[in-house]
């Protein structure tokens, strides 16, 4: 009985040992396991940008995960609500107009406000960029121009969101936006791999940007990173550094190039009551105010200037004089650089593909041609719409409104001479232009862009998902503490019973 007494107590005190092991071991195994195991449950974030045109205004809702990928967000565009009516630069000219603006506004923002999830309502950033049509007008009338930006300040604040700014975008930032939408969409910047991680793409490859709007165009595409200049924007997407030259061209865009050519027309006629115009299709005849001509920033009033004395054009359609004359709103000559696109502006010359979008997808449509085409191709696709009698176009054509229809043959060898003598595209870059309006069924523009450079500052709703509950975590703690305490207790008593 004495031999086993002995072997008895150590079997007690190793067992008192190995549950005091297991306690701690188990005291250290939760409290790692709430700590690592934890992960971030990230809710979605919104966010809306109103594009304010020269012609219109776009209502764009877009949608992104709070995790972002290497600092942006990964947006999708979630609906495009166009108001109807004309821009908001045409408002505080007549009041009647600017209520029925502001009441089309009003329409898109309640289908707006509808497909965002209430809850989310005081989270979801509300942006409006002004371009082009209000660049034109703060240089006319500031005035004007800072009171409608205050109305449209006062309308958006009223919002159940979060609103952030109203301003007026300069060219620069909507060429650089329009870019960064376009390699978004077609995955230049951003692709899933395998385990459905978002990684930057092999290869590295961009594609340049072209965006013709009512009263400016853009281009921008990515350069060598030691070049630089006032027209050259480095810019970090997704963690990664781009070097981006960007240039817009105020008064280049559809509208107001229209503008400066009907100027050309109206200064080599005598006769105000019968102008023949070369752009126009050969029958159609429309009478327009001086003042739709000369009230803009981008034609020089004549000396003996009446706004409201009444200009009647008779289209003669002819191709050649119509090319003739666009040229002339152009100076190719001017260059103080190694090379220029026109008007004196650096530009280097461009590389890889280009995507042309907007106004020049509009107008390669209108003579039948979109996605890739080549040089002489659309040259002469031009020259055949514009040599179309005014009545086989409207038949041809019955969709194209004929304040549309009426400017393709400008606008056709308009975008073929700013791309070929301006930008510079040959015969063989010519091949890498790319006419769309649409990337994955998402709108091409600047403010797609813009949300993606934004998603970087907007802060995203977290939520810490634990392993445990708090209360099971507290339980498991209280357990495996008491059970170290009463095995330490056991292992004192142990040890005094062995000493005495």
């Amino acid at each position: 009985m004495a031999s086993k007494q002995p072997i008895g107590y150590k079997c007690c005190i190793a067992g008192v040992l190995l549950l005091l092991l297991a306690s701690v071991a188990a005291l250290v195994a939760v409290a790692v396991i709430q700590d690592t195991w934890r992960f971030k449950d990230y809710s979605s974030e919104y966010g809306i940008v109103i594009d304010s045109g020269s012609s219109r205004s776009n209502i764009y809702l877009y949608k992104w995960p709070g995790e972002k990928e290497n600092e942006t967000g990964v947006v999708t565009e979630q609906m495009n609500c166009k108001v109807a009516g004309d821009g908001i630069s045409e408002m505080k000219v007549d009041k009647e107009k600017g209520a029925k603006s502001m009441a089309a506004f009003e329409v898109c923002i309640k289908k707006i406000t509808e497909a965002i999830p209430a809850e989310k309502h005081k989270t979801t950033t509300l942006f409006l960029g002004a371009t082009a049509g209000m660049r034109l007008l703060q240089g006319l009338d500031e005035q004007r121009s800072s009171e409608i930006m205050e109305d449209v300040r006062e309308y958006l604040s009223s919002l159940p969101f979060v609103f952030q700014n109203a301003s007026i975008i300069s060219g620069q930032e909507e060429g650089l936006y329009g870019w960064i939408t376009v390699n978004y969409l077609m995955g230049n910047l951003l692709e899933k791999n395998t385990w459905n991680k978002y990684v930057r793409p092999q290869g590295e490859k961009t594609v340049g940007s072209m965006d013709l709007g009512g009263a400016s165009t853009q281009i921008a595409f990515a350069v060598q990173s030691n070049l630089s200049g006032p027209d050259y924007l480095p810019v970090k997407l997704y963690g990664y550094p781009y070097n981006v030259y960007t240039h817009s061209f105020l008064c280049y865009g559809k509208h107001e190039a229209g503008r400066m050519i009907l100027d050309k027309v109206v200064r080599e006629s005598s006769d105000p009551n019968y102008i023949p115009n070369p752009c126009y299709p050969k029958g159609y005849i429309v009478t327009f105010n001086a003042s739709y001509i000369y009230d803009t920033q981008c034609n020089e009033k004549p000396t003996d200037y009446n706004p409201d004395q009444q200009l009647f054009f008779v289209g003669t359609g002819n191709s050649d004089k119509c090319l003739s004359m666009v040229m002339r709103i152009f100076d190719f000559q001017t260059c103080s650089s190694t090379q220029c696109s026109f008007n004196g502006v650096e530009q280097p010359p461009v590389t890889g593909d280009f995507m042309a979008y907007a106004g020049f997808f509009y107008t390669s449509s209108a003579i039948g041609l979109e996605g890739t085409s080549d040089l002489d191709q659309f040259k002469a696709l031009s020259t055949k719409f514009c040599e179309k009698k005014w009545t086989v176009l409207k038949e041809e054509k019955p969709l194209i409104s004929e304040k549309y229809l009426r400017t393709y043959c400008f606008s056709s060898h308009y975008v073929f001479t700013l791309l070929a003598d301006g930008y510079k595209f040959d015969k063989e870059m010519w091949k890498n232009i790319n006419f769309q309006k649409q990337v994955k069924d998402t709108s091409i523009g600047w403010s797609l862009g813009y949300m993606l450079s934004l998603s970087n500052m907007i802060p995203s709703e977290v939520k810490e998902i634990l392993p445990m509950t708090d209360p099971l975590f507290a339980g498991l703690i209280f357990l495996f503490s008491a059970l170290i305490i009463i095995t330490v207790v056991l292992v004192f008593i142990f040890l005094i019973r062995t000493c005495y």
